[in-house]
């Protein structure tokens, strides 16, 4: 999910088909609407986020994550190709859910926190 967004983020294209590969409800629609607010604000996001979720509960349909996404190197640029602001990326803690339907898993709750949460 979050490299199918990382993907969608160098164009701000909350339409990307990638979006809904690991993702459903809730989820897909946040990730849609940073997208478009992105898209809005005339800036993309480029870089990499760095994850490394550990795993909350584990049930058969069922896994809750949470992580401290590090996104020091996720960053938001203009269309001109310049960064947006001078505020560096930052870690930020993030919760998912991930549900399975059939042998097929969707992150289908995200949150992500404020910047400096972890």
């Amino acid at each position: 999910m979050w490299r199918d967004l990382a993907a969608a983020s160098t164009t701000s294209d909350a339409g990307s088909p990638l979006l809904d590969d690991h993702a459903t409800g809730g989820a897909l629609e946040l990730m849609k609407y940073g997208l478009k607010k992105a898209k809005t604000e005339k800036v993309v996001v480029k870089g990499t986020l760095h994850v490394n979720p550990e795993v909350v509960t584990a049930a058969a349909q069922q896994v809750k994550l949470r992580d401290c996404v590090d996104g020091t190197d996720w960053l938001q640029y203009g269309l001109d190709g310049k960064l947006k602001n001078d505020v560096p990326g930052s870690h930020f803690r993030a919760d998912a859910t991930v549900l399975r339907k059939g042998s097929v898993w969707k992150v289908s709750y995200l949150y992500m926190h404020d910047a400096g949460t972890c």
